[in-house]
């Protein structure tokens, strides 16, 4: 899987309809990381491939949306994006966490393993 673009009509379908809810419900069937970006911003370019790897790696457990502030320019101000990169990590219960600046890969695989794609396995204890 690679990174998915999202619109304003996408987003209400897939993630959440702003238009009729008040309240964060997350409507998706996986987790996912929402990344608002602009194709002159430099750091976006250095996040791109990264965040490609990400969604070929956690395929399947992870999906990973773009969204183009300059086009999407209702959604970025839904959520008031002021710098971009920003990414908005969103686990399938509890409220989404927003994260400005361009992140390594590292600190990305950290809160996807810990807060987003949390394997509940059962230890069975000998």
């Amino acid at each position: 899987m690679t990174t998915v673009k999202l619109t304003a009509e996408i987003f209400k379908e897939k993630i959440l309809d702003y238009t009729t809810k008040e309240e964060w419900e997350y409507q998706g069937t996986l987790p996912a990381i929402i990344d608002f970006y602009a194709d002159w911003c430099g750091p976006c370019k250095m996040v791109a491939p990264v965040l490609e790897e990400l969604a070929k790696e956690y395929d399947g457990k992870l999906i990973i949306y773009k969204v183009d502030t300059e086009i999407e320019q209702e959604l970025a101000g839904l959520f008031d994006i002021r710098s971009i990169p920003t990414f908005l990590f969103i686990p399938m219960e509890g409220k989404p966490m927003m994260q400005p600046g361009a992140l390594p890969k590292n600190v990305f695989k950290k809160v996807i393993d810990e807060q987003l794609v949390v394997d509940k396995k059962i230890i069975i204890p000998e």
